[in-house]
């Protein structure tokens, strides 16, 4: 069986989206500046690149899944095109029942109203011996800390500080990690933990 990983880009501040988040800036008042690392050298970083992405299924929050708040309203499909990057099932978590998006390369959206645990239960269901990566937003990821549901934390830190924003780490409690890895350049370092428990 697979555990279940969290790597996420985060300011020396720790915030992982910056203030205002609209459809129109996603990540917020720049938030993008987090990500300079996956775009401007992408080559040097492409381990972690993969590794964000190599599990068998996902659980993110709706926040990261798109804009729309409330009860759903059109046939909003996510922030990533036809063909979302995951390939594997995703689990939503959201308080508004919707029935399941399918999209291009195997990626398929499930919707999940009872909470994190029941979210993180259907997707190690659906990852088999996989992985399950918690892929965001702040709320979903502080939600598992909390409770103590991620094994390993991959921490892609951004040498900036954003002020205000999605903050990482707010509500935990106190965390016990043991540092596995770290490595970097200009734009970012990345700290995989292992969550002691």
């Amino acid at each position: 069986m697979g555990i279940v990983t969290c790597g996420i880009t985060v300011s020396v501040d720790g915030f992982v989206a910056g203030p205002h988040q609209t459809a129109e800036e996603p990540l917020g008042v720049d938030g993008e500046l987090l990500h300079r690392w996956m775009f401007e050298q992408a080559e040097q970083h492409r381990a972690e690149l993969d590794g964000i992405l190599d599990a068998g299924a996902f659980v993110m929050g709706r926040n990261m899944f798109g804009p729309v708040r409330g009860e759903w309203e059109g046939d909003w499909r996510g922030w990533w095109g036809d063909e979302p990057p995951y390939h594997a099932p995703v689990f939503v978590l959201t308080h508004h029942p919707r029935e399941p998006v399918e999209m291009l390369g195997g990626t398929t959206f499930h919707f999940v109203t009872d909470g994190v645990e029941a979210a993180l239960d259907r997707a190690r269901e659906a990852a088999g011996d996989r992985n399950v990566a918690v892929a965001g937003g702040a709320s979903v990821v502080n939600q598992c800390l909390a409770a103590g549901l991620i094994d390993e934390l991959w921490l892609h830190i951004a040498p900036m500080a954003l002020g205000s924003g999605a903050r990482l780490f707010e509500g935990v409690g106190r965390l016990d990690l043991e540092p596995l890895e770290t490595r970097g350049t200009d734009l970012v370092s990345h700290v995989r933990y292992r969550v002691r428990r």
